[in-house]
């Protein structure tokens, strides 16, 4: 099954004119949901139903990351009634395709696998709250921002480790994780281009950790000056750091495939890596005369 074939299949639920008038989803997984469906499809216990678990997770994923957007800050609703009915309407939905994913499983009688997303909802849930609790209390470095978000990138994924079978069972876990990672890196790449969500990002977080105290004092004291944070990610060189980790990861991740055995499944897959692997060049280089 191509991106497209799923992006339909999940479309039939989340496509609603309510919702697209006022309100923005997040960006659908396609990623991590191609790679689901692909592995599954070679594992002989659940290869029949690799669509339906692949429609129901991408439920459950936009359901959590509908949920992320909606912002609770005083804020919130500085864009009166309608700014208000878009936040109201985020949550509706958020709710909607989290529960889209027990009913179509329970009408296929896989009571299991609504155990094992549940449980690793919760899970989520609970670190989004540490990630929460650490940011506030500035005690997160670079690094755990990324671990962080790679955690919470494949924390659905990791439920369906049972599910597969010999040398995928044992793969699985950490190929879900480093291909997590690479979104989050690929992501906070992108985020230099426009610089309109750098208030908690990887380059944000570095410096914080890594630059001198007069530059963490500003950056902290001007949270909201753009041309401060320019600047200091150009300063302490971000995109290319960024770039690097992310051709590091990358490579880890071809490792990994490779690992699989099968040339056949490694064909498949090489289409998600792709953007990986172009944007340690072409993406880096973008973002370097942005913020030059």
């Amino acid at each position: 099954m191509n991106k497209v074939r799923i992006t339909q299949m999940a479309n039939k639920y989340l496509n609603y004119d309510m919702i697209g008038l006022h309100t923005e989803l997040p960006e659908f997984p396609i990623g991590r949901i191609s790679l689901l469906h692909t592995v599954l499809s070679y594992q002989p216990r659940v290869a029949s139903q690799k669509d339906l678990l692949s429609v129901v997770t991408s439920l459950v994923q936009m359901g959590l990351d509908t949920h992320d957007t909606v912002e609770n800050s005083p804020n919130s609703a500085k864009n009166g009634i309608l700014g208000m009915r878009a936040q109201q309407l985020k949550v509706l939905a958020g709710d909607y395709f989290s529960s889209r994913f027990y009913s179509l499983l329970a009408q296929a009688g896989q009571t299991e696998v609504v155990l094992q997303l549940s449980e690793a909802i919760c899970k989520i849930n609970e670190t989004k709250m540490n990630v929460y609790l650490k940011m506030k209390q500035m005690k997160l470095n670079a690094e755990e921002y990324l671990q962080y978000g790679a955690e919470l990138r494949a924390g659905l994924f990791l439920s369906f480790t049972g599910f597969m079978s010999g040398l995928y069972e044992r793969l699985w876990p950490e190929l879900v994780e480093c291909f997590s990672r690479c979104e989050v890196l690929l992501q906070e790449l992108r985020k230099l281009e426009d610089m309109s969500s750098m208030d908690h990002s990887w380059g944000v977080w570095h410096i914080l950790q890594e630059g001198t105290e007069e530059d963490r004092r500003n950056l902290i004291e001007r949270r909201e000056d753009h041309n401060l944070i320019k600047t200091l990610l150009h300063k302490y060189d971000v995109a290319d750091k960024l770039g690097g980790l992310l051709r590091q990861s990358a490579d880890q991740l071809q490792v990994l495939l490779q690992k699989l055995q099968s040339d056949k499944l490694l064909q498949e897959l090489q289409p998600l890596i792709e953007p990986f692997l172009q944007a340690t060049g072409s993406q880096r280089a973008t973002a370097l005369k942005e913020l030059g």
